[in-house]
This record gives C-alpha cells, sequence and structure tokens, in this order.
C-alpha cells in the first residue's frame, strides 16, 4: 500500500531549522548577534559590514557566534541573509546581493561553477557534517526489508554520496569503471530492491515519516527536533564535504572578506562546534 505522504510537524526547532518557503529570496537580513534599540539596529560608524548567504541554521549560529566574539575586535559586522534552496546562495554572489556565503562544500561548489557557469573561489574550510542512515522504526541495517523506501538528496554531489553510503552498508553494489559522480543508473546489483526517493536537500528530513529510513547528517536530524536511529554513518570523515567560505572570483583578497575568512579558524569557533555539536559536527582547521 503506498503511504500517505505527511509534513515533519513543525515543532519549535524545525520551525528554527526549515526556511520560510514562502518566497525564493528572505527579504529581511538577519543581523547576526546585533542588539535592537527603539526597533532599530544599532551600528557603529567604524564597523564594516559583510553579507553573507547561508541555507540552514549551523553556518547562522557560526557566524553570530563570531559577529558576538570575534567580529569587534576586527571591526566587523556579519550580516545573514538566507536562502530556502542551494542554488540562489551562489546567482546573489554573482549578483552581489552578498559578500560571501557558507553553506556548501567544494565538490558541490565545483558542479555549481559548471552548472550556474559562474566563477567561484573557496577560502578556508570550516567543518565537516557526515551522513548517516536514519529511521524512526528500523534500529540496524540488517532490518530493513525487503522493497524498502529510502530518501537520498537529489543535487549531483549529495546524491553521489547518499548512493556510495548505501554501498558502503552493502544495501547495493555499484558498476566497476564508474564516472566521477555516481547516479542510480551505476547500480549493479539492488539485493532489497530498494525504491530510491529523490529530493531536494533541504526536503529530505521531512521525508523521515513517509518512508524506510533517510540519508542526511546527524546534525541536520538533530535539529529538525527527532530522534530517529542511526543504522550506518560515514566511516571516511573525507575533509572534501567540509563547508567552506566561499566568494565570488576576483572578491577573494577583499579586506572584509579575508577577515572573516581568518575569524572563522580562530581556535575560539573550534571549541564553539566542539561544545555546540557535541561530535555531530567536526571542526577541520
Amino acid at each position: 500500500m503506498k503511504k500517505q505522504q505527511h509534513l515533519l510537524p513543525l515543532t519549535k526547532t524545525n520551525r528554527r531549522f526549515f526556511l520560510t518557503a514562502g518566497s525564493a529570496f528572505t527579504a529581511s537580513l538577519v543581523v547576526a548577534g546585533c542588539s535592537r534599540i527603539s526597533g532599530t539596529v544599532a551600528k557603529t560608524e567604524q564597523e564594516e559590514i559583510i553579507k553573507v548567504g547561508v541555507t540552514g541554521i549551523v553556518s547562522e549560529d557560526i557566524l553570530k557566534f563570531v559577529n558576538k566574539n570575534l567580529a569587534p575586535q576586527e571591526k566587523l559586522k556579519i550580516e545573514v541573509v538566507k536562502f530556502n534552496d542551494w542554488i540562489q546562495p551562489n546567482t546573489a554572489l554573482r549578483d552581489k546581493v552578498i559578500d560571501a556565503n557558507f553553506f556548501q562544500h567544494k565538490p558541490f561548489m565545483n558542479n555549481a561553477v559548471k552548472e550556474l557557469k559562474i566563477n567561484l573561489v573557496p577560502l578556508n574550510t570550516i567543518y565537516l557534517n557526515t551522513l548517516g542512515l536514519f529511521s524512526k522504526n528500523l534500529k540496524s541495517v540488517n532490518e530493513i526489508p525487503q522493497n524498502a523506501t529510502v530518501t537520498i538528496a537529489n543535487d549531483v554531489i549529495n546524491n553521489d554520496r547518499g548512493l556510495r553510503l548505501l554501498a558502503a552498508n552493502g544495501l547495493i553494489k555499484l558498476k566497476d569503471n564508474i564516472g566521477e559522480f555516481v547516479t542510480q543508473r551505476d547500480i549493479a546489483a539492488n539485493p532489497k530492491s530498494l525504491k530510491i526517493k529523490e529530493v531536494e536537500g533541504v526536503q529530505v528530513v521531512r521525508a523521515i515519516n513517509d518512508v524506510d529510513f533517510i540519508v542526511s547528517s546527524a546534525q541536520t536530524v538533530a535539529l529538525a527536533g527527532i530522534e530517529p536511529n542511526s543504522m550506518g554513518a560515514e566511516t571516511v570523515k573525507d575533509k572534501k564535504y567540509a563547508l567552506a567560505l566561499v566568494t565570488l572570483q576576483g572578491r577573494e583578497n577583499e579586506e572584509k572578506i579575508q577577515r572573516l575568512n581568518k575569524l572563522l579558524i580562530n581556535p575560539q569557533v573550534r571549541d564553539f562546534i566542539n561544545k555546540e555539536y557535541k561530535g555531530r559536527l567536526i571542526p577541520v582547521f
């Protein structure tokens, strides 16, 4: 019987996590960690503003920490601009709506360069968000039934990453001599006849009520306010999937961008990530 689809209940936590879908671009800027006096933002004339695009709460929280604890000494103020998909943070760089973004790893960025024809430059890499197999009902890979349904991200990079994780856990077998990025066409064997559903990356965790399991990051699952079972995780913590600060080519040496770039690898940021996320995120600097 086909499962009826349900949206994940919007708890206080996942309301904060899922970005407003009412418009493609969040019109208002979130000033990270700034104070408000009588409805207006208190500004220091000497501070230089840098606008940084994000798609999730983790990068936003790291930027807020930097803005509150480190940026003032550099006379820098960080304005966080939220997006609800994984395309517009890069097109906004092209259009100079923002100065940098903090949501993607280098393989994703390299693919965006090809598809969007935008010249992007990765700066410092900050943290790794590893993938896992998560279910509300199943406790181990061995419990996954025949014809089970799994949801994975549909973008080229994370689709490849998800399929490779399924293969690493013995759920599918990939063909020999495959290309750089794996797709479902590269599946040589599917012994459990898994039904692999592909959705936009930011929507994967919402599907956990409607499928047998999902391929997602532990941090994303935690921020969505649910406590599913983790059945298998990436064993190789490849730093190439660490999220980086990214800007438009030709802007990488701008003073304010370099100031933020250096602040993001301050030891205090590492301590914040370790304390706040308790191993769900891994600092890589």
